[in-house]
């Protein structure tokens, strides 16, 4: 198959992929990650809580690459979100079609491979809170695409562009590009040395004693157990087990039809979730190491299962599937008919795919929309702090969509927080001015006002608190505080 006819194929499988797996531009981290990107282009916008996403825009070069495009290209900044997403998708396939292609002998097999990858992009990651790819743009998706490639280029002994792949990554998202640094490095030495006892052991980081954390940080904690392996469930600890007996199996397949590159990496495979599967059990049984959960070790399955995926999918490409469409009917259809069904229970209150030139289905956004148009650039607001859990929100951000300042809330920052204990104390005594928000009442908003500036909130139940609402529809309104 021609380059011409493949970039096609792959830009339909793109399309493909999106409509199985929707798109939501301000659900979830969107929260933290774009209103970095929207304070880089509007400096005047979130006087107050810039602390909460800034402390991750900082280590990264995710909102100046976004807010540049958008300042060279002059396209609409929903519009520019969405192109970015859709190369992010498209990329993926092109880095998973270049890894098969160094892996299996035949086209068959790497079609299996990018085609189960595309199906799987919403795929959970064990317990570890995250899809192989999200359903919005966000620096993941980026150093994804950029890991694999880098990963392609070891097997080929190209370190150099290896290394300009993994820069990138680095760029964009420093912790997941430390997974596809340690794994090139694991395929490295394995190499070199053909031994991977001392790998691991090589590879084991130094861990510091940390004096226990703050009760505030604790706190903050309660709402991402999903660090800690020990509050794992059983079937989320079986999405760390069972990859080792299925890259043992594969490597052995490999090797036995002498696909070297394939062989390698299931070797890799192996001894990289080794690591890092002591290092998180080192880090989960004694207290004093609490702080530590936020390196997050086992983040590093991410890149595991892309790598886990595309075998599977080559493999059953070539010994099972073969050049029976029925086959390839009957393995996918169900597949990707699971994925839009999932994907429909987790946004059931918003379009599938909310393309940037429609109006938003969502009560909740066209609230936080109406907030955006009219009310001040400066305005300060206040909502249930557990307000991304209610039924029918569907994880929309506040921030990011209506790109205005608000209060601390029990997700998000919280989020934060773990990852920089330092905001703990503040994330907290805001957390705790919004306790027991469903029996607020005028006085308590006016407190809020008084002591943080809070001009608006956003109410499920606004009727005899005594706040004028200039809007309102069926699920929220946007009442003003004060004078």
């Amino acid at each position: 198959m021609s380059k011409r006819k493949t970039t096609f194929a792959l830009l339909l499988l793109t399309l493909a992929a999106l409509s199985v797996h929707g798109y939501h531009p301000y659900a979830e981290d969107a929260e933290i990650y774009l209103p970095g990107v929207k304070k880089l282009l509007h400096p005047e916008l979130y006087p107050v809580g810039t602390e909460f996403f800034q402390s991750h825009a900082s280590l990264t070069l995710f909102p100046n690459l976004i807010a540049a495009s958008v300042r060279i290209t002059h396209i609409p900044f929903d519009y520019a979100i969405f192109v970015w997403y859709m190369a992010s998708i498209f990329l993926l396939l092109v880095a998973c079609w270049e890894f098969s292609g160094i892996c299996f002998d035949s086209v068959m097999a790497r079609w299996g491979a990018v085609g189960l990858v595309a199906a799987l992009l919403t795929l959970p990651v064990a317990g570890t809170a995250l899809y192989l790819m999200d359903q919005y743009l966000n620096p993941r998706n980026l150093a994804a695409f950029a890991a694999v490639f880098a990963v392609s280029r070891v097997l080929q002994d190209k370190y150099l562009h290896a290394s300009i792949w993994l820069i990138f990554a680095a760029a964009v998202h420093p912790l997941m590009a430390s997974f596809a640094v340690a794994f090139c490095a694991v395929l490295i030495l394995l190499e070199k040395i053909r031994k991977p006892v001392p790998t691991m052991a090589g590879l084991l980081p130094f861990v510091s004693v940390f004096a226990p954390p703050p009760p505030a940080y604790r706190e903050a904690m309660r709402f991402h157990t999903t660090h800690f392996l020990l509050h794992w469930q059983w079937y989320e600890w079986l999405g760390i087990i069972a990859p080792f007996p299925i890259f043992i199996w594969f490597g052995r397949i490999a090797r036995s039809r002498n696909l070297k590159n394939l062989e390698r990496g299931c070797q890799a495979a192996v001894v990289y979730e080794l690591v890092y599967f002591a290092v998180a059990l080192v880090i989960a049984i004694p207290d004093r190491f609490e702080t530590l959960a936020r390196l997050q070790p086992l983040r590093s399955l991410h890149l595991l299962y892309l790598f886990l995926l595309m075998a599977t999918g080559g493999f059953m490409a070539e010994y099972v599937l073969k050049n029976r469409v029925w086959r390839w009917i009957a393995l996918f259809l169900p597949l990707c008919a699971g994925m839009f069904v999932a994907q429909r229970a987790l946004f059931p209150a918003t379009a599938h795919i909310e393309w940037p030139w429609a109006a938003s289905k969502n009560e909740w956004e066209q609230a936080f929309l109406w907030g955006r148009n009219n009310t001040p650039t400066d305005a300060v607001f206040a909502i249930d702090p557990f307000y991304l859990g209610i039924p029918g929100e569907d994880t929309i951000g506040f921030r990011a969509l209506a790109e205005r300042s608000r209060l601390a809330d029990a997700y998000k920052d919280s989020g934060a927080v773990s990852m920089f204990p330092p905001l703990a104390e503040e994330w907290r005594e805001q957390f705790l001015a919004q306790k027991d928000w469903k029996h607020f009442t005028q006085a308590d908003f006016l407190r809020l006002r008084e002591k943080y500036g809070v001009s608006w909130a956003v109410l499920q139940l606004p009727e005899n608190i005594g706040l004028s609402c200039p809007y309102r529809n069926s699920a929220v309104a946007v009442c003003r505080v004060g004078p």
